[in-house]
């Protein structure tokens, strides 16, 4: 799996790339044929201060490319939600793959 961390207007410090890939440990436990991961950390500059940080994540595994992008006033909580929704796609994704034999409707008789 090649993970990429960036950040626009933010240092990626050492530990919030640790915190990054521990939550994406969580996809890789539900889905082990993760090819590609980029993620993106930016904090924009909004006069509000809510929904200010955001982190998006592109996703490439067999078959499908992910994308889900998440903000709110803290990075760490925009992580955790955007590794929220990553997560529900590529459960869905993996249901799909494997749901593709339909079965037989029962004869009356």
């Amino acid at each position: 799996m090649n993970l990429t961390i960036s950040g626009h207007h933010l240092e990626v410090t050492p530990a919030l790339r640790s915190y990054v890939t521990g939550k994406l440990d969580r996809i890789t436990r539900h889905f082990d044929q993760v090819v590609d991961v980029k993620v993106l950390l930016s904090i924009e500059n909004q006069t509000e201060k809510e929904r200010r940080q955001k982190a998006e994540c592109n996703i490439h595994v067999k078959g499908n490319d992910m994308f889900a992008e998440s903000a709110h006033e803290d990075l760490y909580a925009a992580v955790d939600e955007l590794v929220d929704k990553l997560d529900r796609q590529v459960v869905r994704h993996k249901d799909k793959l494997q749901k593709h034999h339909h079965e037989s409707p029962k004869r009356l008789m």
